[in-house]
């Protein structure tokens, strides 16, 4: 996946337990951990940490975690990025 995100592009997202419910939003920033002021022990279990905004009518900023066990977390909740590569 951190291939597939740039800043700039739109996704949706799913939080695991809100089923069925998806938001829109825009990559704002990728970081690695060192970029986001976190030691090298986090490399074990994190990969990228992505910042975005909601495209809401009062966007709201989010921060994603993509783990290195390849699952997503947006605080500390397991969700799904959809990404639409023809875009």
């Amino acid at each position: 996946m951190e291939s597939e995100i740039k800043i700039g592009q739109q996704f949706e997202f799913a939080i695991h337990a809100d089923k069925g419910f998806r938001q829109k939003a825009v990559v704002t920033r990728v970081l690695s951990n060192r970029e986001e002021g976190i030691g090298p022990e986090a490399d074990y279990y994190i990969a990228v940490w992505i910042e975005a905004r909601t495209l809401s009518e009062q966007p709201k900023a989010l921060v994603f975690v993509l783990a290195n066990d390849g699952n997503v977390y947006l605080d500390g909740e397991g969700v799904d990025i959809i990404v639409d590569l023809a875009a």
